[in-house]
């Protein structure tokens, strides 16, 4: 009777800890996340992103356009502004890709710079065992030693500027090895660096910088001084206050405007004094493509247009003069706007006024007047200028917020303003008076050039502007840089071969590059001759 043993089973392995399983998630996560795979897709989705930031008006460009686009989508533009349709470059989502982006570069490419780095340390491999095994190879018989055989191809190809390496062997042979093409990974990494520069730059920029637009009327008895309060729309970063703002005061002396035969635009300049910390005034002028550059401050003309001076007599005899600036609506300058004149029909004897009485005049102007109700030429060279007026409640005596270019339609449309010109505009040109119905009077006295102004500063742009170049130059040398080896080994001959040295070389490119088989060639051929 055989008695069988029994062992003890062996002890169950403990299941995996939470922490292992928590910490190798986080770990291939990272690993995904700094992939270049991974950057590459982020890029593309940050391109995709900034797409609507280029189809949507945004606020911090011309909050105006926003109000328009509101008036003329009501029901689109509410769901565009929970999405951040508006802001795009300021949204979470678009925070969100950019600093994803931000991180996947640092976690690709910081690595990437330490094998670089350590890759330029090493020396080159020796020559493999059997160079008739690569892409490319040859022998060739030399007079001499292996030693000056060694000797003359490493001079050749230091000459072609490939790092060198010459070796000698037991066997009395000789080893060089040699290595070129290491700028492709360095315009790489240069690349990603001036990538991250830039994205830097653009992020510390939105955060210290600041712009704002402002409509200056050439000639008028009006400046601009840098504050908050004097722009039409402005815009400051999360890190800057009001009171960082510089000191400095602009008047618009004088704006010229130069058009082809064709109506397109061919030169526009401006004229204007500055005064920088109440210092004296200095008569500066700027154009389009250069910039008026003040101490932390930009000042770009990014458009101009016509600023019509309308003087209006009420019943009473007291007149007002404004000069309100009409907007073009298409290339030949037909604009339009509105003037308002509520401080009118005040009684000399009471100091009353009758809010219902206030006077409001919405219109277009052309330059140059046609057959249509649209301008011919951008120049004034037939002005004329097509007013519908409206009597009522213009609604600032109570505050309400409203366009500076446009009657409020809602008050139209319940009657506040009521339409005392008749069902078509009527038509003035410069120098003319209209007469309304109850004897008060509006004069066409004449217009003005105006210049949007648009005033931004950006302390990273030097870094912007470097990080573009840097990336540049970095892709050139990313693609046109070809990583490639070559090897020679100089053997004794034998006795009866009747020659000193036999070379062997060989070739090895790391990266595609279809003009290697020529130069490999030419190498070998050189230190064949013995001409460097």
């Amino acid at each position: 009777m055989t008695v069988v043993e029994e062992r003890p089973a062996p002890p169950a392995a403990p299941p995996p800890r939470r922490v292992n399983r928590l910490w190798a998630l986080l770990r291939n996560s990272w690993r995904q996340l700094t992939s270049m795979r991974t950057a590459l897709v982020l890029l593309f989705l940050l391109a995709i992103a900034a797409i609507p930031g280029s189809i949507f008006p945004q606020r911090a460009v011309d909050s105006q356009r926003v109000t328009e686009y509101y008036a003329a989508h009501p029901q689109l533009a509410p769901w565009l502004e929970r999405l951040g349709g508006f802001e795009v470059y300021a949204s979470p989502w678009f925070a969100s890709i950019y600093l994803l982006l931000f991180t996947s570069l640092i976690g690709c490419v910081v690595p990437r710079l330490l094998d670089h780095i350590r890759a330029l340390r090493i020396a080159v491999p020796d020559a493999p065992k059997r160079l008739e095994r690569l892409p490319l190879s040859a022998t060739k018989d030399l007079a001499g030693t292996p030693a000056e055989a060694a000797a003359t191809a490493a001079q050749v190809l230091r000459k072609h500027r490939f790092r060198t390496k010459v070796r000698e062997h037991e066997d009395g042979s000789w080893t060089v090895s040699a290595e070129k093409g290491y700028l492709k990974e360095t315009g790489n990494l240069f690349f990603h660096f001036a990538l991250l520069a830039v994205l830097v730059g653009v992020g510390f920029g939105h955060w210290y910088g600041w712009h704002g637009n402002r409509i200056l009327v050439a000639g008028a008895d009006q400046g601009f001084c840098n504050s908050l309060a004097q722009y039409d729309d402005s815009t400051l970063g999360p890190r800057v206050d009001a009171a960082d703002l510089p000191n400095f005061c602009l008047t618009l002396d004088k704006f010229v405007a130069g058009y082809q035969d064709t109506g397109q635009p061919k030169a526009f300049s401006a004229t204007v004094g500055v005064t920088q910390n109440d210092g004296p005034v200095e008569t500066r002028e700027f154009t389009v493509n250069d910039p008026l550059r003040l101490h932390h401050a930009n000042v770009h003309l990014i458009g101009h247009g016509y600023a019509v001076t309308l003087r209006f007599t009420d019943r009473y005899g007291e007149t007002q003069t404004k000069t309100v600036p009409f907007l073009p609506v298409d290339g030949m300058f037909t604009s339009e706007g509105v003037a308002q004149f509520p401080d009118v029909n005040i009684d000399p004897k009471t100091d009353k006024r009758d809010a219902t009485l206030q006077m409001g005049f919405e219109g277009r102007y052309l330059p140059t007047v046609g057959t249509g109700a649209t301008s011919t030429f951008p120049a004034e060279n037939a002005p004329a200028i097509f007013l519908t007026a409206y009597r009522g409640d213009l609604g600032l005596d109570v505050g309400t917020p409203g366009s500076v270019y446009s009657l409020d339609q809602g008050q139209i449309a319940t009657g506040d303003l009521k339409n005392v010109s008749g069902a078509r505009p009527h038509e003035l040109k410069i120098g003319e008076t209209w007469t309304l119905d109850d004897g008060t009077k509006l004069e066409f006295v004449g217009t003005r050039p105006y210049a949007t102004l648009a005033i931004r500063y950006d302390p990273t742009q030097s870094t912007i502007l470097i990080g573009a170049v840097l990336g540049l130059i970095g892709l050139m040398l990313s693609l046109g840089g070809h990583r490639r080896r070559v090897w020679f080994r100089a053997l004794p001959a034998s006795a009866d071969s009747g020659s000193g040295t036999l070379l062997a070389a060989g070739g090895l490119p790391r990266t595609d590059y279809p003009g290697f088989a020529d130069e490999f060639t030419a190498l070998v051929t050189a230190a064949e001759e013995g001409n460097p």
